[in-house]
């Protein structure tokens, strides 16, 4: 037997061993699969949870311990946000253990978890993009209302921008900068947690489609 026709009597075994198989007799075969890829988004999204919850304490302390009022403001206003942000991905959490544990068709219920991700991770990254302008805005009018005067970065900014104009290139220069950054970390940011995942869950629909 040469090659070609093993690899022929492989591939034709492996078709008429999956023609032969129901949906539900599929879905037993995925279960461990799809068990796995649920656990993993679960995983992602429990460190993305606790990553939060460090930041918030994080900036919540600085917030309490700085001197400066502007500081004040805009880390007590993060911190607020970042507190929905985390009971918004409890409830996105909770979701999904429902879901997986329901008793419904197994392609329905992939299919609900993977509309619900999609959704989550194209909003997450439209609010991360359109929440840079917004913070940078933010901190502007506060630091213009209120500055934050350091003495080494006053004289070192007195050294570097002779004009105004000089000072608003650069901000513009490093608004851009930060925008082009914040886009390309954030693609990966949301690919590595949860983008290969919901391949995997795509893979594991069309399984049972076929």
């Amino acid at each position: 037997m040469d090659l070609d026709e093993l690899k022929y009597q492989l591939n034709f075994k492996l078709a008429t061993s999956h023609a032969g198989k129901s949906d539900a007799d599929i879905a037993v075969l995925l279960k461990k699969r799809t068990g796995s890829i649920i656990n993993k988004l679960k995983r992602s999204l429990w460190f993305e949870i606790c990553f939060c919850l460090l930041f918030m304490l994080l900036i919540g302390y600085i917030c309490l311990v700085t001197s400066y009022w502007a500081l004040r403001v805009y880390f007590a206003t993060f911190s607020v946000l970042t507190l929905v942000f985390v009971i918004f991905l409890l409830f996105l959490l909770r979701r999904i253990e429902k879901l997986s544990g329901t008793t419904m068709p197994v392609k329905r219920n992939l299919q609900a978890i993977l509309d619900i991700l999609e959704e989550f991770v194209k909003r997450s990254f439209q609010f991360t993009m359109a929440l840079i302008p917004v913070c940078f805005t933010f901190s502007f009018f506060l630091s213009r209302e209120h500055p934050v005067r350091i003495q080494e970065i006053d004289q070192i900014t007195a050294k570097l921008f002779v004009t105004r104009t000089q000072e608003y290139l650069f901000l513009f220069i490093y608004l851009v900068t930060t925008v082009v950054v914040a886009y390309y970390f954030c693609k990966w940011y949301l690919k590595k947690l949860y983008g290969n995942y919901l391949k995997e869950l795509k893979a594991c629909i069309c399984e049972l489609e076929r």
